[in-house]
């Protein structure tokens, strides 16, 4: 009996095991839907009801990147900043709830952190698409705030990503180069500033994870974004 109890919990155990990575290797696929992070927007919105935003704010949005900048606001001195990070976004997901998250605040700035898990592995993605959807996402926003300045944060080089590091780059040399075409944009160096010497990235800007940045990694984020949103501000 005892015997037949331990093969059944064993074969649970591997059932649970193969579902869970399953679930894990078809996450890239389903998490591209552009209503995939519903409950973290809706939530965004009851925030909002609770503790009214700044005026025509300097709004952060984009991947975990934006979101686990806990020090945002303390980084960026008086500037009026408003995190709309959301964990795992990707460039069309910043796009499909610009009009909830961007331009319902009619802001004066828009700071975009997006195409990192757009082009992770397993997405299918490539520089080209990131750029499509940024060219959407400038659309939608001067369609509704047309005076709204757009800087870009060049997608991050990371441990756990660096073999994806050649197609993130172009992605970012397309998107500087799109910034050129337009006043109201701009593009910010928030790459160069975790490669060590030898060019490869910084062992002392990263979390466990090899991906998200620790307070080293945000505190030369800020020493390049602040000076640029500071000047475009006035």
């Amino acid at each position: 009996m005892l015997k037949k109890i331990a093969l059944a919990t064993a074969a649970l155990v591997a059932l649970v095991a193969l579902g869970g990575y399953v679930w894990l290797q078809d996450f890239p696929r389903r998490s591209r839907a552009n209503d995939f992070f519903e409950d973290a927007i809706v939530a965004f919105e009851e925030a909002d009801k609770k503790s009214p935003p700044p005026e025509r704010p300097i709004v952060f949005v984009g991947s975990s990147s934006i979101r686990f900048w806990t020090s945002l606001r303390e980084d960026m001195g008086d500037l009026p900043v408003l995190n709309r990070g959301f964990g795992g976004s990707q460039m069309n997901h910043v796009v499909y709830n610009a009009h909830r998250i961007i331009t319902a605040y009619e802001p004066r700035m828009v700071v975009v952190y997006a195409g990192d898990n757009d082009l992770a592995e397993g997405t299918g993605k490539t520089a080209e698409h990131v750029l499509a959807d940024y060219r959407e996402l400038v659309k939608r926003v001067h369609a509704r705030v047309s005076d709204a300045r757009i800087y870009f944060l060049a997608i991050k080089p990371s441990k756990r990503r660096w073999e994806r590091w050649p197609e993130m780059r172009r992605a970012n040399s397309l998107i500087e180069a799109e910034t050129i075409t337009d006043p109201r944009l701009g593009y910010i160096d928030t790459a160069s500033v975790l490669l060590d010497e030898s060019g490869e990235p910084r062992d002392d800007v990263f979390i466990i994870d090899g991906l998200h940045m620790n307070a080293r990694g945000y505190d030369a984020w800020t020493d390049v974004v602040r000076p640029v949103i500071g000047q475009g501000f006035r």
